[in-house]
């Protein structure tokens, strides 16, 4: 079964490198983005991006903020 979507939970050039291939290859790709990311290049190389909120307020939490980045995933 071939892949439609991939999530990219991720910031920075690996990240870009993930959606570049996703492009490449007809796949939708999905980032998300901490409040001090939001103008950050990742998050508009991605097809869809949506905001997570850490709880702490540092921009490495919300990448951690396992709760939300699996209700985004659903």
């Amino acid at each position: 079964m071939p892949l439609k979507r991939v999530m990219c939970c991720n910031r920075g050039e690996i990240a870009i490198r993930v959606f570049r291939a996703c492009k490449e290859n007809g796949i939708t790709s999905i980032g998300i983005f901490s409040e001090q990311d939001k103008m950050s290049l990742a998050r508009y190389k991605c097809d869809e991006s949506y905001q997570v909120r850490a709880k702490n307020g540092s921009p490495v939490g919300a990448y951690l903020a396992i709760d939300e980045i699996v209700e985004i995933a659903k």
